[in-house]
């Protein structure tokens, strides 16, 4: 017998699933959804439509989300950039998707009402969120949907592939936070992937994907390993990305943040569940 889709990245529930899987998994009606976008500068995913409900993930500006279900003010759906599935609060969202034409490259700057640096700001924009410029005034690029943005925190999409490593180090000391996805804020999986996405490599959400899917597997356990810049490392339910070839950079929950540290180091705090798998990227 095969196993279940996951659901995290597949949109079913035994109530309803999209029209994609029809024949997949049970349901008892199918839907094929409605595209939106995201349009806070991030929005909570969670696991049920509730305030108090565990954080699975984050939407960022401009990412697509579709949506299955509308409930008290919640949409269930799935979000194009990792597949990832849960519940946002509706007003985020809007219809009709626009189609970006630039990422944030600032670790984050701000979403402003005027090309004036001086008036009250609209929202908070992160390193990778993706807008569509609609024209320039002076330093500033306006935005579909309203507001402008410093011209220079911006990147056109398809421009040089950032270091991920370059990229993982610029958070550092972010706060650590379950589901996150920014500096404000983010987990151990979200920096390995805000980091590869810099560099043009699509990266799964959560680390037990990334470990399935990201590069070349190099080693299982990583003894006798020679480590090298940019190697990724994984323990079971944690990632990090190698500095160099000592040093490794993950946002963990002992310091509570995103610290460079010796990897032998996170190796003895490990214990038991030390190194599972080291992969790098072509």
């Amino acid at each position: 017998m095969s196993a279940a889709p996951d659901p995290r990245v597949n949109a079913y529930r035994p109530d309803l699933a999209a029209a994609s899987l029809r024949g997949v998994v049970r349901a008892e009606r199918y839907v094929d959804g409605v595209a939106c976008q995201m349009r806070a500068g991030f929005a909570a995913l969670n696991e049920e439509p509730s305030f108090e409900s565990r954080q699975a993930s984050q939407l960022l500006f401009g990412e697509v989300f579709t949506v299955y279900e509308e409930r008290d003010g919640w949409a269930w759906g799935q979000n194009a950039t990792d597949g990832y599935v849960g519940w946002t609060r509706i007003e985020g969202l809007e219809m009709e998707p626009a189609e970006p034409t630039h990422t944030v490259a600032a670790l984050r700057t701000y979403l402003f009402p005027a090309p004036d640096l001086k008036t009250p700001p609209l929202d908070m924009l992160s390193l990778g969120c993706a807008v569509t410029v609609t024209g320039t005034e002076g330093n500033w690029s306006a935005v579909a949907g309203g507001g402008f943005v410093y011209s220079r925190h911006l990147a056109t999409r398809g421009a040089k592939p950032a270091d991920p490593v370059d990229t993982a180090l610029r958070f550092l000391e972010a706060p650590y936070l379950w589901g996150g996805r920014t500096s404000l804020g983010l987990d151990c999986s979200a920096l390995v992937q805000l980091a590869l996405a810099a560099a043009g490599i699509a990266c799964p959400r959560d680390s037990d994907q990334q470990a399935a899917a990201v590069g070349a597997l190099v080693s299982d356990d990583g003894a006798g390993h020679a480590f090298r810049r940019g190697d990724i490392v994984f323990f079971p339910g944690h990632v990090g990305i190698m500095a160099d070839a000592t040093d490794l950079v993950h946002a963990n929950a002992f310091h509570m943040c995103v610290a460079r540290e010796p990897l032998a180091e996170v190796v003895r705090r490990a214990g038991d569940k030390g190194i599972s798998a080291v992969r790098r990227l072509g």
